[in-house]
């Protein structure tokens, strides 16, 4: 029987994580598991910072976006000392179990932890960016490619009425999946992502053949994108068409933020729920996440190892629809 877990939020903040521990916490309850909340993520293992976690102590967190328990990228946690200190606080709190909701970077932590204590670790996938393989959807993409869309409309307003070309830059260092479905729900011109090479030249080519119909123009690049991101785009767009009427909006940290919606909140729940279930029947270093609607587990090795490629038809959707 596990009489005692922690939970802990690492890394980039993403709207549904109050769901998840939320979910954990009441599951844990409902077994009669004792639930410790560390705050600022491996920080809070290092200082041993943590708060009890009731049922009533996760009510009213569901709708609010970030983290109660706040996040960090801990450095101390790379460190030999930082390490030590976290594992020595996890053998005086008698812990059994730990969730992680994080990213790639939170799932190795997780691997080096399990190696100097016994614990049994289970991740949930807490990232706006989507890039995990083990699930379809990580925790904040649905909402962050939401606010997105969001943005997106409104900037097309504007755009219209004026007949300017905007380019729009999204987050996603090394994916470009926000952009991509953001892309093709805002019924965007061209999409530029980390993932596809040279499209700046592709882009400037289709440019020729845009009809001239359009009244206005809208082209998603993802932040990681070869060309250095929506400026750098907009400075070489401008070099060959200069006639554009040309617009840059970076929509930046607003993408973290906001009330999840109802499919992440779900979703959160239903991982958050199966980790702790997970733990109980003794599973460890691995993500749980949903493919095809069912709950899975992958190892940590692959799922912080491998990022999931753009789907080949999507992207071609965004081409015959941007005609």
């Amino acid at each position: 029987m596990i009489k005692k877990i922690g939970i802990l939020t690492s890394g980039g903040d993403s709207p549904g994580m109050n769901a998840c521990i939320r979910a954990c916490v009441r599951t844990a309850a409902y077994y009669g598991i004792q639930v410790f909340g560390y705050k600022r993520g491996y920080e809070g293992l290092i200082d041993n910072d943590f708060l009890e976690l009731k049922p009533e102590s996760v009510s009213g967190i569901i709708h609010k976006g970030g983290t109660i328990l706040k996040t960090a990228r801990s450095k101390r946690f790379m460190t030999d000392e930082g390490i030590e200190q976290a594992v020595n606080n996890i053998k005086r709190s008698q812990l059994e179990g730990l969730v992680v909701i994080g990213g790639d970077g939170s799932f190795k932590g997780a691997m080096e932890l399990s190696k100097h204590v016994s614990i049994k670790v289970i991740g949930c996938a807490g990232t706006i960016d989507n890039d995990l393989v083990g699930t379809d959807f990580t925790i904040g993409y649905d909402t962050a490619i939401n606010t997105v869309v969001e943005a997106i409309d409104r900037i097309r307003d504007t755009a219209e009425s004026h007949d300017r070309v905007f380019v729009i830059e999204v987050m996603g260092r090394d994916a470009g999946l926000i952009a991509l479905r953001s892309a093709i729900a805002g019924g965007a011109e061209a999409l530029l992502v980390p993932e596809i090479k040279h499209d700046m030249e592709d882009l400037i080519e289709k440019m020729k053949n845009w009809r001239s119909s359009k009244s206005s123009r809208i082209i998603i690049v993802a932040e990681g994108d070869e060309t250095g991101g929506a400026y750098k785009v907009a400075e070489k767009i401008k070099e060959q068409y200069p006639e554009f009427d040309l617009r840059v909006s970076i929509l930046g940290h607003i993408q973290r933020g906001g009330n999840p919606t109802c499919m992440e909140r779900v979703n959160a729940s239903i991982v958050g729920f199966n980790a702790v279930k997970a733990i109980m029947e003794g599973r460890s270093n691995e993500m749980a996440g949903i493919i095809n609607n069912k709950i899975c587990f992958t190892p940590f090795s692959r799922a912080v190892k491998h990022r999931q490629s753009l789907d080949k038809e999507l992207e071609l959707l965004v081409e015959i629809l941007s005609s």
